[in-house]
């Protein structure tokens, strides 16, 4: 059991002292993640000289060499003090500042240290050889890790403060220092453009419709001063040999190219800036955004002193050219625009028409006519109306430097010169005027203040473009007769009788178009029955003259064939009576041959009775005898047709025996031949014409 607790004691005891022993001997171990501090106890050469924190040659105190990570041996506990401190960590896309407890002190103007090279701080012996400077330093530590000898150099980082073995009354200056530069977001880049998101930046009202982008305003806090007179630093331009400070974040750069302290004329746009929040702060603008429609008139505080290009006959103040100090002869036209604000101040002038609105309570968008009233009158008949009335401008924008240079801005320029001179014109007006003229001649007074105020605001460079009148009112109390009102009622009546007057016409007129229309809608009712009955008439007559013709055609037809019948029927019958007439003739010259033959006419006459009692079917001896007489001039009752011949015959005989001769019946034929040769004369000629008319 003994023995056991002797290897136990030996197990845990050696260790120890083993450890005693290398610490006896000098042996030091410093953890990688970490860095070793010597503090010298006591030295050969003396200690520090006055004001000196760090020794440089050997002298008792905190020495700049710095132990990294592993065993160091010679460090003798009765001599040196090894103080263990973590590495500075600086976190991705973040900054870090340096403070020096040591180096050459700072000259009466300059407020931060040197950069000198020093391999970002960590050869402490090369910043103070170099001529590190004591005091806030101008360089800055970006993302990483570093082995600082942290008795030389504080290190404030966002989340801690690396002030090293040193405890001091400095400690509560250094947690100040962090909290200002986390109220400047100075462990930040600077972040500049509408894509933004790690800042906040105030914003300007420099534009009217509000900023869309913004812009970096630059304040440096060390260097030499600006020039006696000048309120803003001049801009340090890149130099022929390639220097350059890198828009601020290259401060020692600046200083030597000649930059000054205080505010910068050269501003920071859109990106990412790593700047040294100790050595310049960064104040965030909008900016300059001129809208469609105006155009930015720029007074400038800074430059040199330009001559003025308005000429003798202009004396409300100067206007240079552009970069000059004073109004810029030239308007920026719509667009964005990177100025600063405080070397720039830029006026929006609007160039398109814009209303001013005379009425209480009531102002457009702009709010130029925001403290504007409506206008108190007082007519010649004694009316007090208050006026309500709008006026349409137009600047043109080549003579919006002149407006700005005259006036200052448009407010001014309403508020000073068109609210006078407008109100004081429709006074006049009113009192020449009744309040009738007013109500009933509005647009005629438009028309004449239009071209009174167009006439004035020409010599101010403003175009009148029309004035608006509004209704008038009466300023009376509550329960009061409004005299306006009044007025309005009798006009109202007088407008009403004459409208009345127009609407009687206007109806007697309706009710004439009215019949009218009832006799249109009846004719289109009957439209179709119209159409066809005048169809049906057209057609009637078109058949009229159809058969018209055609009764015309056969009638010429029937006459032409009535005539041919006719011209036929003559001929014929004329050829029939020439044959008869022939026929009869020839029968004559024959009886006449024959009684010739005879040589006595009554013989013939016997040969033809005989012949007649020949061919006749009587018989001659009747069964019956009739004894005529008892009539008178031979009249009695006989029978058959041959009695009156028989009596012929009987009386030829009988006047034979009488004594009548031959010699009368020979007169008698030559009559007889006498009437025949007439009767065939008449009838030759007409046939003589026929044969003539056939061959014509």
């Amino acid at each position: 059991m003994q023995i056991l607790i002797f290897i136990a004691a030996v197990v845990i005891l050696l260790p120890v002292a083993l450890a005693i022993l290398a610490w006896l001997f000098g042996v030091r171990y410093i953890p990688h993640n970490k860095v070793g501090i010597i503090e010298k106890l006591w030295s050969s050469a003396g200690s520090l000289t006055e004001g000196r924190i760090v020794a440089r040659q050997g002298e008792a105190g905190f020495q700049t060499k710095l132990l990294r990570g592993g065993l160091h041996f010679g460090l003798f506990p009765w001599q040196y003090r090894i103080h263990r401190e973590p590495l500075v960590t600086v976190a991705e896309g973040k900054i870090g500042y340096v403070y020096a407890r040591d180096g050459a002190p700072l000259p009466p103007m300059q407020t931060l240290g040197s950069v000198v090279e020093s391999n970002s701080f960590q050869d402490a012996p090369a910043f103070l050889n170099n001529g590190g400077q004591r005091g806030r330093q101008r360089a800055i530590l970006r993302e990483g890790v570093y082995a600082l000898n942290q008795a030389l150099f504080v290190v404030i980082a966002e989340d801690r403060v690396y002030t090293g073995p040193m405890r001091d009354k400095e400690e509560k200056a250094y947690q100040d220092w962090q909290a200002q530069l986390h109220s400047l977001r100075g462990f930040e880049p600077v972040v500049i453009g509408s894509a933004a998101t790690s800042a906040t930046p105030e914003r300007d009202t420099l534009s009217l419709l509000g900023p869309t982008d913004t812009l970096g305003i630059v304040t440096v806090h060390d260097g030499a001063p600006i020039a006696h007179g000048e309120i803003i630093a001049p801009e340090i331009e890149a130099m022929e040999s390639g220097l350059d400070h890198h828009y601020f974040q290259d401060p020692e750069a600046f200083l030597t190219m000649g930059g000054k302290r205080g505010k910068q004329l050269q501003v920071l746009t859109d990106g990412t800036f790593f700047i040294n929040r100790w050595f310049a702060t960064v104040e965030i603008k909008a900016k300059t955004l001129i809208p469609i429609g105006f155009v930015g008139v720029v007074v400038s505080y800074y430059g040199n002193k330009g001559s003025d290009v308005t000429g003798t006959t202009f004396r409300y103040g100067e206007q240079v050219e552009s970069g000059a100090r004073g109004v810029w002869r030239g308007a920026l036209p719509p667009g964005k625009y990177a100025l600063n604000p405080y070397a720039l101040k830029v006026e929006p002038v609007p160039t398109v028409n814009f209303v001013l609105r005379w009425i209480t309570g009531q102002a457009e968008a702009h709010q130029y006519d925001k403290d504007l009233t409506s206008i108190e009158l007082i007519t010649a008949d004694g009316y007090e109306p208050v006026l309500p009335l709008s006026l349409v401008l137009h600047i043109d924008y080549e003579k919006a430097p002149s407006v700005v240079q005259r006036f200052g801005d448009v407010k001014r320029l309403i508020s000073q010169t068109l609210d006078p001179i407008l109100t004081a014109y429709f006074r006049d007006v009113a009192q020449s005027s009744s309040m009738l003229d007013l109500l009933t001649h509005r647009e005629e007074i438009q028309k004449r203040a239009t071209e009174e105020l167009g006439r004035r605001f020409k010599d101010y460079d403003i175009n009148c473009v029309a004035v608006l009148i509004g209704r008038p009112e009466s300023q009376v109390a509550a329960g009061q007769v409004d005299p306006i009102e009044r007025l309005f009622d009798q006009l109202r009546q007088r407008r009403l009788a004459e409208e009345q007057k127009a609407t009687f016409a206007k109806q007697e007129e309706a009710a004439a178009r009215l019949m009218a229309l009832n006799e249109a809608q009846a004719a289109a009712a009957k439209q179709t029955e119209l159409t066809q009955t005048h169809i049906d008439v057209e057609v009637a007559a078109n058949k009229g003259e159809a058969q018209l013709a055609e009764a015309t055609r056969l009638a010429k037809r029937d006459i032409a064939r009535a005539e041919g019948e006719s011209r036929s029927k003559e001929l014929l019958g004329r050829g029939e009576a020439s044959r008869i007439a022939q026929i009869g003739l020839s029968e004559a010259a024959v009886f006449l041959q024959k009684i010739r033959a005879y040589g006595d006419s009554r013989l013939f006459a016997l040969n033809l009775v005989a012949e007649q009692f020949s061919k006749s079917a009587q018989p001659i001896v009747p069964d019956r005898v009739l004894l005529m007489g008892g009539g008178k001039d031979g009249e009695g009752t006989g029978d058959l047709g041959s009695v009156n011949l028989l009596s012929q015959v009987l009386a030829l005989l009988l006047s034979e025996k009488a004594g009548i001769g031959m010699a009368e019946n020979s007169a008698g034929l030559e009559s007889l031949e006498k009437f025949t040769k007439e009767i065939t004369k008449s009838v030759n000629e007409p046939q003589a014409e026929a044969d003539n008319g056939k061959r014509n």
